[in-house]
């Protein structure tokens, strides 16, 4: 069976292939220990698990759609973007190409329905 969302990316068993390198990184820094060493050193980081250069560039943007694109898990994700203090309302700004500030809003809005 296949589907097929428009602007969606489907965590499927080629993404988890894709996403692999990407998301034990990302798993590591369950670790404080790694996520400092991930801060002192991202690229050293990145090369210590092997991400490609796709990956990499994603990692560098801070970009949870193009992490996503690069196989990631937006689980595994989470980890990523709370070294940087993003929340999960950050991540849907971004993935709804909104400010944090106009996605709040929405949500908000969606509440009081």
């Amino acid at each position: 069976m296949s589907f097929d969302i428009p602007g969606t990316t489907l965590f499927d068993g080629a993404q988890a292939r894709k996403g692999y390198a990407l998301n034990k990184m990302c798993f590591s820094f369950n670790d404080a220990a790694n996520r400092a060493a991930f801060l002192a050193d991202p690229e050293g980081y990145c090369t210590r698990y092997g991400l490609n250069d796709e990956q990499r560039a994603a990692i560098r943007a801070k970009n949870v759609l193009q992490l996503i694109a690069a196989g990631g898990n937006v689980y595994y994700l989470a980890k990523f973007a709370g070294i940087f203090g993003l929340d999960v309302q950050d991540i849907g700004a971004q993935q709804t190409g909104m400010s944090k500030d106009a996605f709040k809003a929405k949500l908000a809005a969606y509440a009081q329905h």
